[in-house]
């Protein structure tokens, strides 16, 4: 043996020695893992020819690892052909887009010393800024726009029937206009799921009916044999509540009652906020009550103090109830509060319908005064007022901003009320009967009114949103999707405390400085925690805590305290006198040395 392997074989013993009873399993090898050097010399020794040489080479060539191809830099935008991109990298976002989907203001990191929160703000605008710049650049990916009526020259659009419209357009369209005869249990009040999939009707004599208005399929009818003031659906299509002569009733699609609510009598107007599970109801007694749907429970009942309630509508921004007068006045309400937000006067006589935009920044009212007046909510101040011949009874507004204003038998949709003064009507419709109710259809271009003779389905042109969120209000979405995306809302059911004028406000940094958050403490608690405490004198020996004694000690401690505010209010006055002599040297004057 060489000194090498003597040398191996030493260490193979002492490797042996020192793990003694730990034997190291080692794995069987292969058939694919043998080396082609070892299969030649087991050929070899056998005496028999190597007849499968190229299967080892083979297997060589399996296990022999692949260069990984990376990309260099000067590589970047170029094709296999060896050109250079003219446009590298992301296509820029025009900065219109990106307002147009803005999260509002960001917030100021200067002034927050948590590391923890710091951090997370930081993260939060982050994904608030991805998540502008994705929607600004997908919204090229939108496939429908909106569009508008238009007339030929010197024709006005409000001149151009339904019937003309319906023949112009697609058949699927022109199936948007048609009538429901229903003189009998007339006037009706009406309502849309908010996919706009679904309508539901409820006549002043007690019929209700609810269908499929898009393929004329109804789902239920019946007759409730008492008054009805209003229906509302609830958070989907599959349950609506109906306010009754005397009490709130619940029923289903298919028309069963579910439940009766004997708590809210005498209810006029229905209102559903679907992201708190809430229905607002204003009763003919002034009060206002809430009703959590989801759970059954009554969340809020206030008494206005303001008599009959019978104009009401929402805020779709901050969930905000509006109430309308007799007394000109429209007032704000929240279930937090037992007095209104805000109170305004907006018409000299009583207010008579109420419609808010969709993005809660603008408010239309209709009055006895024969107004209609547009205010903004955020300066509460009127933007427009237009005086129409015969005051407006219902109000309504469109997705894109349509207004349609009904006085008697008449329906007129005015178009960009808010930003500029108009003239004349966009489009003019004339039904049976006096008006009760109208509602813009969501991703329509569809007005449904409620008359005394039915129900009418007017085609609106550039009234609808043409594109729908299909993970919020999906109008084409199956039985399991409105499954899923119940429980989803279910669990993300928004608090009735956090409703608000400005909900903003709830993702903002609280600023409150050391003092505020001290003083509310103090009156929280009801004493200072960190005041200081009385003087109480030790007790001492051989007389010395007599009454005389203790009470001079007490007047030494109180002294001490006096003298420092004392030295306070010097000091406070020094600098006062020192500001006013500064303040007159440069205006003295001859008379001024007879002064004491």
């Amino acid at each position: 043996r060489t000194l090498g392997s003597k040398m191996a074989a030493a260490s193979e013993t002492n490797v042996q020695v020192a793990h003694v009873g730990k034997k190291k399993k080692v794995a069987p090898k292969r058939y694919w893992e043998h080396s082609q050097k070892d299969s030649k010399e087991d050929i070899q020794t056998e005496g028999v020819k190597p007849k499968r040489l190229g299967h080892a080479q083979g297997t060589r060539a399996q296990q022999r690892p692949r260069p990984v191809k990376t990309k260099r830099k000067n590589d970047i935008g170029k094709f296999v052909s060896g050109k250079k991109d003219p446009f590298p990298g992301k296509a820029p976002i025009p900065k219109e887009k990106l307002k147009q989907f803005k999260r509002g203001e960001k917030n100021e990191l200067s002034s927050v010393t948590h590391r923890g929160l710091k951090d997370s703000l930081t993260l939060s605008e982050a994904a608030s800024d991805l998540a502008q710049s994705q929607a600004a650049r997908y919204n090229l990916l939108l496939p429908e726009d909106a569009g508008f009526l238009e007339g030929d020259e010197d024709e006005d659009t409000c001149t151009i029937e339904q019937g003309d419209i319906s023949e112009a357009v697609d058949i699927t369209s022109g199936a948007k206009y048609f009538n429901l005869v229903l003189s009998q249990f007339g006037p009706y009040r009406l309502d849309y799921t908010r996919t706009g999939r679904h309508l539901l009707l409820g006549g002043r004599r007690g019929h209700v009916a609810c269908m499929d208005w898009h393929s004329k399929q109804l789902l239920c009818e019946m007759n409730v044999m008492e008054t009805i003031n209003d229906v509302k659906w609830l958070h989907s299509e599959a349950m609506f509540a109906v306010a009754q002569k005397k009490w709130l009733h619940i029923y289903d699609s298919l028309g069963v009652e579910l439940h009766c609510v004997k708590k809210f009598n005498d209810v006029l107007r229905l209102q559903f906020l679907p992201y708190h599970f809430l229905l607002a109801t204003s009763s003919a007694t002034g009060f206002l009550q809430y009703l959590d749907v989801s759970v059954g429970k009554e969340v809020a009942a206030i008494c206005t103090k303001l008599g009959r309630l019978d104009v009401m509508s929402q805020n779709p921004q901050n969930a905000v109830i509006h109430l309308g007068h007799p007394t000109g006045t429209v007032t704000f309400w929240s279930p937090n509060q037992k007095e209104p937000l805000v109170k305004m006067l907006c018409h000299r006589g009583g207010v008579r319908s109420i419609a808010i935009d969709k993005t809660g920044t603008y408010m239309v009212t209709s009055g006895l005064d024969r107004k209609l007046k547009v205010f903004d909510i955020r300066a509460l101040r009127p933007l427009q007022s237009y005086s129409l011949p015969a005051g407006a009874t219902c109000l309504s507004m469109s997705q894109r901003g349509l207004l349609s204003a009904c006085a008697g038998d008449t329906v007129q949709v005015y178009q960009d009320v808010i930003g500029t003064t108009v003239r004349k009507p966009y489009m003019a419709h004339k039904v049976r009967g006096s008006v009760w109710g109208a509602q813009f259809c969501p991703f329509e271009d569809v007005l449904g009114i409620g008359h005394g003779d039915g129900f009418t389905s007017m085609i609106v042109p550039g009234a609808g949103e043409p594109n729908f969120d299909g993970l919020d209000s999906n109008p084409f979405r199956s039985v399991k999707q409105r499954q899923e995306w119940e429980v989803k809302a279910l669990l993300e059911k928004i608090q009735p405390e956090l409703i608000g004028l400005e909900p903003a406000k709830l993702g903002e940094v609280d600023k409150a400085t050391w003092d505020m958050r001290h003083q509310e403490r103090v009156e929280r608690l009801g004493f200072d925690p960190l005041a200081k405490e009385k003087f109480k004198p030790r007790m001492k020996t051989k007389g010395r805590s007599s009454s005389a004694n203790v009470e001079k000690r007490k007047k030494k401690v109180a002294h001490e305290d006096q003298r420092e505010l004392i030295r306070q209010t010097v000091e406070a006055r020094m600098e006062q006198q020192k500001e006013k002599k500064v303040t007159a040297i440069g205006q003295r004057s001859a008379l001024d040395r007879f002064k004491k």
